[in-house]
C-alpha cells in the first residue's frame, strides 16, 4: 500500500477526507465522510489506527536510566 505523500499530501497520515480525495482521484465519485469511513470498516474490515504519541528524538537508553536512577530519587522525597 501506499502512503499518503505519495498521492501528493504532506504528512504520511491517513484522514477520511484524504482517503475521499484520492476515490475521487481515482474514480470520479465523490463519497463524504460517513461513507468513507462505512467503506473502510464494514466493507474492507479495517480498524481506526493512531500513531503514538512518541517524539521522533526520544532517546530510549536515557529514558531508562532516568526511570531506574532518578524517578525513585525524585518518589523518595527529601
Amino acid at each position: 500500500m501506499q502512503g499518503a505523500q505519495s498521492h501528493g499530501f504532506e504528512a504520511d497520515l491517513w484522514t477520511l477526507e484524504r482517503v475521499g480525495a484520492v476515490v475521487e482521484r481515482a474514480t470520479g465519485v465523490m463519497l463524504s465522510r460517513t461513507s468513507v469511513w462505512r467503506l473502510l470498516t464494514c466493507r474492507l474490515g479495517w480498524s481506526l489506527q493512531r500513531p503514538g504519541r512518541r517524539a521522533v528524538e526520544r532517546d530510549e537508553s536515557e529514558t531508562a536510566r532516568w526511570i531506574a536512577h532518578e524517578w525513585p530519587r525524585i518518589k523518595k522525597g527529601p
